[in-house]
């Protein structure tokens, strides 16, 4: 985008004359940008680009308020609380597709025998064309356009009056507010709201976080979002959309457009902006119907959202009207069905799974249940905190999720009084939103959920089901953690390849790979059984032969003589990065000083506070974890030792920071670091307005440009000796 950034940083125009120029360019070239990355998934400038040009013209629309329209970039998140959604009757209805649920192919051979039989096709006829295309699990919207604006998006609703939810529409990234020329002046699109899987993880996430609701599948919170009076809710939800069909457009003979087929409609709105799937095709016949069916159920799991079928439309928008409708129905379409992802099932038991990184996770043990194609008998409870507030017990009727390579999760429970309607519901959309609505009722009438016989809420076990080391729950923190650490067996691949990191202990060679053969192999149990490794067991192992297993074995004798920064740091204790490791060495000198220390006194460590001085007086309070440091030792590791920090005698460049960019001359990026924090200073990572210092080399990027906005000295190597120099002679 090689010019862009010299036409947006020109300073504000005085007059509204050019203001008015400056904020149509600004806003043409936001929406290009914003169509190429949510719709192509082709951006073409950085995000600190596109956030440069919104910036200046919500700084321009902040001086001409006047110039202010519904249709600018900045007016999607407007935040306005409504007084309620407002019905909206559709011009055009909203209808139901009929559904064919088998998992086979006959659905399909049963509609394109229903179509051929409804337009009298002799057996001898050629076959029908078709358009197949995803079923989304979503919400359905008409989108309103007059005059190229957009002006209203209502749900379905009953199919014939919907909700005005305009407000929350216009948030959604991928939603053109604006149709290019030749856009007809009246035109309804009709397509899909939802939130795609990883975006509904993160928005689950942050809500266990925040030790508020999670929700029960991407639908949920879609609907949920844009039924919101709030509209930034719905932007904090990252929901999408695409389009598959229209509702009231201007007659051709009004001066709007003119369509043979549905795909040559849906490649229109691809013109116009809108995104449309790239799963569309064209199928002839029932054959081909049948292995759309086919392959796109393959891809399901892959797929970045849900989809629980797909849909066969007749592509001949004359055959369609020849067809018309029954009931509520179009004849000319149907949607075919994947197995459900939402199952009723009965707990049968909670058990705790111990993660590599010592996360206990609580687990159900489910009767077996057929959910999204697969059998399932174990289901993630999350933690402790989500079985309080779903009511998890042992015994309970709950209801079970599994989309695409999602772990199965327990979404939530089904008072045994209502047990019968949801198990009849079971396997439908409806099932999760219809078993909330239930309890909820139950709730408002004061009805407690019958429990019988009563059984006891779950509890966390105190000890580490693996190793039996304590187990621990962070002050602020959802998840309960093993502080077996190096010693426990859960967590002995995740321990082994951090201890054999390049700036831990630095073993070349002990690479996944072959830590998975020694671990699942029980020849390496724990840390200290590295260094009695034999070239023997190590020759006999897959892809090692006598070369690489005498180049591994030399490579721990190397690793046995370190430092004490490099050591602690390798041993993995919570919280402890490269950076806390060295200011522990630092302040203590000697690894013993360290694991006798008090909370109180690890918290005199610069950047140590209360969490991480609890987390470092936990690991080395646990027993198991001093015998590996002491099994270790007897191996012959050592490390580099000095006498305590005396806090009278200040470093230097002590309280300076220090970031390190581009490619300098002669130093490399760990010796300039060395350098650095031999003499006090803290190296960090990103640029801020607490960084003293950037020393930037060639190539160096953003943090040099940043550094610059801020007005941070910049150096380069010559200037770093010089500052280290001076740092010396001080």
């Amino acid at each position: 985008m090689t010019g862009q950034s010299e036409l947006f940083s020109a300073p504000a125009p005085k007059g509204q004359a050019l203001a008015a120029s400056k904020i149509v360019a600004l806003r043409t070239q936001l929406n290009r940008w914003a169509h190429e990355y949510y719709v192509q998934d082709a951006p073409s400038v950085p995000d600190a680009e596109y956030d440069r040009a919104f910036q200046q013209l919500q700084a321009l629309e902040g001086a001409y308020p006047d110039l202010v329209t519904p249709d600018s970039p900045t007016q999607r998140v407007i935040g306005a609380v409504m007084e309620g959604l407002t019905p909206v009757r559709h011009r055009v209805p909203m209808l139901s597709i009929r559904t064919e649920t088998d998992t086979e192919g006959s659905g399909a051979e049963t509609f394109d025998a229903r179509v051929r039989r409804e337009l009298k096709l002799l057996p001898d006829a050629p076959p029908i064309e078709y358009v197949a295309e995803p079923k989304f699990d979503g919400l359905a919207m008409s989108l309103r356009y007059e005059s190229g604006r957009l002006v209203q998006a209502a749900t379905r609703g009953d199919g014939e009056v919907g909700e005005d939810v305009t407000h929350n529409i216009r948030t959604i990234r991928q939603i053109p507010l604006t149709l290019p020329q030749g856009a007809p002046p009246v035109l309804e699109v009709r397509g899909e709201v939802y939130m795609r899987r990883a975006d509904f993880e993160r928005l689950n996430e942050r809500q266990r976080e925040r030790g508020d609701k999670t929700f029960v599948n991407p639908r949920n919170a879609a609907a949920g979002a844009v039924r919101q009076l709030d509209s930034k809710i719905a932007a904090q939800r990252r929901l999408s959309f695409f389009a598959y069909g229209l509702g009231e457009v201007t007659a051709a003979a009004e001066g709007g457009p003119e369509f043979a087929s549905h795909y040559q409609l849906l490649q229109q709105l691809k013109k116009w902006g809108f995104p449309v799937s790239d799963l569309v095709q064209k199928a002839l016949g029932a054959p081909e119907l049948i292995a759309y069916h086919q392959h796109v159920g393959a891809l399901r799991d892959a797929l970045p959202f849900d989809i629980d079928g797909v849909v066969y439309k007749v592509d001949s928008l004359r055959l369609q009207r020849q067809l018309g409708f029954v009931t509520r129905e179009p004849r000319w379409a149907v949607a075919h069905k994947y197995p459900a992802q939402e199952m009723l099932t009965r707990v049968e038991g909670i058990d705790i799974q111990v993660g590599r990184t010592g996360k206990l996770t609580p687990v159900a043990r489910l009767a077996p249940v057929f959910v999204g194609g697969v059998t399932v008998t174990n289901a993630t409870l999350h933690n402790l905190f989500e079985i309080r507030k779903k009511g998890v017990r042992v015994g309970d009727q709950v209801i079970v999720r599994r989309a695409g390579d999602v772990i199965p999760e327990v979404v939530g429970t089904v008072p045994a009084a209502l047990a019968p309607v949801a198990q009849a519901l079971a396997g439908s959309d409806a099932l999760a939103d219809a078993a909330a609505d239930a309890q909820g009722e139950a709730a408002d009438a004061g009805r407690a959920a019958p429990r019988v016989p009563y059984v006891p809420n779950f509890r966390m076990p105190r000890q580490c089901p693996v190793c039996g080391s304590a187990v621990v729950r962070e002050k602020g923190e959802a998840n309960h953690r093993c502080t077996g650490g190096i010693f426990c067996p859960a967590q002995a691949k995740q321990a082994l390849l951090h201890f054999a990191q390049r700036r831990a202990m630095d073993i070349e060679g002990l690479g996944e790979k072959l830590v998975d053969q020694l671990v699942e192999g029980r020849i390496i149990r724990a840390l200290p059984d590295l260094y009695r490794l034999g070239l023997s067991t190590l020759a006999a192992l897959d892809r090692m032969a006598d070369k690489s297993a005498q180049n591994l074995l030399a490579a721990l004798e190397k690793s046995k003589h370190t430092t004490l920064a490099r050591f602690l740091f390798a041993l993995g204790v919570r919280h402890v990065g490269e950076a806390t490791a060295k200011e522990l060495a630092r302040h203590f000198g000697t690894l013993d000083a360290v694991m006798d220390a008090t909370p109180e006194q690890l918290l005199q460590v610069p950047d140590v506070g209360p969490i991480v001085a609890d987390a470092i007086h936990a690991f080395f309070a646990e027993p198991h974890n001093r015998e590996v440091v002491e099994q270790l030792r007897a191996c012959g590791v050592t490390w580099e030792e000095g006498a305590p920090h005396d806090a009278a005698a200040v470093l230097p460049l002590a309280g300076q920071t220090v970031v390190l960019t581009g490619t300098l001359p002669t130093l490399s990026r760990e010796q300039a670091q060395a350098l650095l924090e031999a003499a006090g200073a803290k190296v960090a990572g990103s640029v801020s307005k607490k960084t003293s210092y950037v020393v930037a080399g060639a190539d160096a990027g953003s943090k040099l440009d940043k550094a610059q906005q801020l007005g941070i000295t910049v150096l380069d190597e010559a200037g770093l000796h010089a500052l280290l120099a001076g740092s010396q002679s001080a």
